[in-house]
């Protein structure tokens, strides 16, 4: 890898990490496109770069926690749920052509932003 790879990694984990800290967004609303864009990565590549990504939020979730802004409870019960259906969600995405992944993926994306735009 070269050093500008480096340094465009760099930068996206550093926004990536910034915004999700901030705006607790999930890492791959940022890191997915990115990947994309500036290496070049298939739809299924990025992802799965940017779930590897993923221990990382352990010192974020820490300050969450030591501010008392953290539901153990409902944190554990929604983690059962994202194991489960996070093998069975990378077991579709991995057969799903990279075109249809990344539409899904986009709209997803869209219909989030535009929801939580018009909320209250």
């Amino acid at each position: 890898m070269d050093i500008i790879s480096v340094i465009y990694c760099i930068l996206i984990g550093l926004l990536a990490g910034s915004l999700s800290g901030l705006a607790g967004i999930g890492g791959g609303v940022v890191m997915v496109p990115l990947l994309v864009l500036f290496f070049g990565m298939t739809q299924h590549s990025a992802q799965g770069t940017a779930l590897a990504v993923l221990p990382a939020s352990i010192l974020t979730i820490w300050i969450y926690y030591k501010a008392g802004n953290v539901n153990i409870p409902v944190a554990l019960i929604i983690c059962c749920g994202f194991i489960i259906g996070g093998y069975f969600g990378a077991k579709f995405a991995t057969v799903l052509p990279a075109n249809i992944l990344r539409k899904i993926f986009s709209i997803i994306m869209l219909i989030v932003a535009v929801r939580m735009f018009f909320s209250k």
